[in-house]
């Protein structure tokens, strides 16, 4: 999953939105440096991660779209979900999408100095471009997946990713449907443990 459902599944809690959100910009090595309950939010993320990575039905969607995105078929697919929560956001949240977006940019403002250097060069392009709302449409994810093409190490076709994503849209939409719930519960139950 990608930054919108990592937040929305930190249960509109400060510190757990935060450890949720920097987490993988944060080695282990320096876990001390952090708020036990951002602690919890940074071990959240990467058991939504390995949830995520280790679903049949996620691993679906991979498999959907590996003839076009090749090993970036991962990261296709966190986004792609992203964009499902964001268009459906209302089924799953009882604040309305740009009231919750605009709630983490403050909040992500106000706890500047807790954010790790690489988070806090994101975030004001993260802002200025609104991702978390505007993964919810077919122009803010061509924006976001042209800038990671760019961004990434090896030859890649993620600028094709939303045409991939309308010509898949029904059974993609398929599996974040059957999914999403599933991680829902799952993170519940794991944060009673954390």
């Amino acid at each position: 999953m990608n930054f919108l459902a990592h937040l929305h599944l930190s249960q509109n809690d400060e510190d757990l939105m935060v450890g949720n959100f920097i987490a993988d910009s944060v080695r282990s090595s320096e876990w001390d440096q952090f708020k036990p309950r951002v602690l919890v939010g940074i071990k959240l993320h990467h058991s939504i991660d390995e949830f995520t990575d280790s679903h049949p039905v996620v691993e679906r969607s991979k498999i959907l779209l590996r003839p076009s995105q090749g090993k970036y078929s991962p990261v296709v697919v966190d986004i792609l979900y992203d964009h499902f929560l964001a268009k459906y956001f209302s089924e799953y949240s009882n604040v309305p999408l740009v009231d919750f977006a605009n709630n983490a940019y403050a909040i992500f403002r106000k706890r500047w100095e807790e954010l790790p250097a690489p988070v806090q060069h994101m975030i004001p392009y993260m802002e200025r471009y609104n991702w978390l709302v505007n993964y919810g449409n077919r122009e803010g994810l061509q924006s976001v997946f042209n800038g990671m093409s760019r961004r990434a190490s090896f030859d890649n076709t993620m600028q094709k990713a939303v045409n991939d994503l309308y010509e898949n849209y029904e059974a993609l939409e398929a599996d974040f449907r059957e999914f999403y719930p599933e991680l829902e519960a799952n993170t519940k139950k794991v944060l009673v443990g954390l």
